[in-house]
């Protein structure tokens, strides 16, 4: 009977019908086809959202924050020595004991990568004064292990920080937005201001680059040095450092790796944090995300849902004298109702091709050409970007696919109460 309900509706797709139900079925198709392009679309956007936000972010900051316990509650800089049996020996750590792993109930399987990259920082908060202004900043000195590589690609203006010389480097790196408020260049020099123990302390700066993340939050407060000219100001020696920064192979290990090091790695006095813990807000936003993502969804598929059912009442209402004179020769109810289901399910196919064409044409254009910009103070970003992720496209499609025959399984029982005779009477 299943081969008999296919044929039947087959030859009902190819018959087109009234002009009216042709209508109808256009619609579902559009409606179908819309619905499955804003979710396509919809799920590229915030997948590319979140995933450039958060590689700027990591980036720029690293994944774990190690540092001394009273400076990573309070803030306040405390120094911690650069010899450790850590450091740089994390950087030769690739994957976490199974030892470990076991104790935690996970596999090896369940660890994505390693440890990337490890590295020193220092910083002290002061104030920059030119002939024009005043600038709060946050001085972050980077030493010769710091990773130009995650700076580069936000560099706009100059070059990277000689910290090799035997003297500390007078260069300094701020952003854009910081250089735009001073009015300062490239080559341009002024005075940074410090206190320390009630003193004032001033040092001389010149600008070697200019950087802009797009964090814009972010961006008005920090700037970069060679690490011995915060640790001059701090009144700390070459071997005293404020913590150390930790890029990973993968942030599906952000978490796991977090806790390996904070309880494997680490001696008492210092703890581990992940840029999640010290930068929430910024996550927190990102999170909300995903329920715009599942609103979106869900609206589509039920528009998706109302039309097919909308087009498959139609079809059975035009089809009576059929579904009567089928029911008159003997077929059963379910193999009908199977007939305008099959039919309604080719519809759905149809539209979805469609809808699949639209949306991941839309990803491929705005990806290329960047169309639609959007304002960097507000979100972060110049331009809305595209992450296709094709489990997700596979999911949409299939769950579209499904949930919407399930649904059209409920008009189709009309069918039942159709009565033979008077169907054929009004033929």
């Amino acid at each position: 009977m299943t081969n008999f309900s296919i044929f039947i509706a087959r030859r009902i797709a190819l018959s087109g019908g009234k002009n009216f139900s042709r209508l109808i079925i256009r619609i579902a198709v559009i409606a179908v086809a819309l619905s499955v392009a804003v979710m396509v679309s919809a799920s590229a956007l915030i997948a590319g959202f979140k995933s450039e936000i958060s590689r700027k972010i990591f980036e720029f900051w690293g994944h774990i924050h190690i540092s001394d316990t009273a400076y990573s509650l309070s803030f306040e800089p405390k120094p911690v020595s650069v010899n450790q049996s850590f450091y740089p020996e994390l950087n030769q750590v690739k994957t976490i004991p199974e030892a470990y792993l076991s104790r935690i109930g996970l596999s090896p399987n369940a660890i994505h990568g390693g440890v990337k990259h490890i590295q020193a920082f220092a910083h002290k908060p002061g104030i920059i004064r030119t002939k024009t202004a005043l600038e709060g900043i946050l001085l972050k000195g980077v030493g010769t292990d710091f990773d130009w590589s995650h700076l580069t690609p936000y560099l706009l203006e100059g070059s990277s920080i000689n910290t090799s010389d035997t003297l500390p480097s007078k260069d300094i790196i701020i952003s854009q937005q910081t250089a735009q408020r001073l009015q300062v260049k490239v080559g341009d020099k002024f005075v940074l201001h410090f206190v320390k123990e009630n003193d004032q302390l001033r040092r001389l700066f010149q600008v070697s680059g200019i950087y802009r993340t797009g964090l814009e939050e972010y961006d008005r407060k920090f700037a970069i040095c060679d690490i011995r000219q915060v640790q001059n100001l701090l009144g700390w020696d070459s071997t005293q450092v404020a913590g150390f920064e930790i890029w990973l192979d993968d942030l599906r290990d952000l978490e796991v790796y977090n806790q390996y090091i904070d309880k494997e790695e680490l001696p008492q006095e210092l703890l581990s944090v992940t840029i999640r813990d010290k930068f929430p807000s910024i996550f927190e936003w990102l999170e909300l995300q995903d329920y715009n993502e599942v609103v979106i969804l869900g609206l589509m598929l039920v528009v998706a849902i109302i039309n097919m059912i909308t087009a498959l009442l139609v079809l059975v209402l035009e089809r009576t004298n059929m579904i009567g004179i089928l029911k008159a020769l003997g077929a059963r109810n379910r193999p009908i109702q199977s007939v305008f289901v099959y039919h309604a399910s080719m519809i759905t196919i149809w539209g979805m091709f469609w809808g699949n064409l639209i949306g991941l044409s839309f990803c491929f254009l705005q990806d290329k050409f960047k169309w639609i910009r959007l304002n960097e103070a507000d979100y972060y970003l110049s331009y809305a970007p595209i992450k296709i992720n094709w489990t997700v496209v596979a999911g949409i499609n299939l769950g579209t696919l499904l949930i919407t025959s399930i649904f059209l399984l409920l008009p189709s029982l009309v069918i039942a109460s159709i009565a033979p005779v008077k169907a054929i009477r009004f033929k």
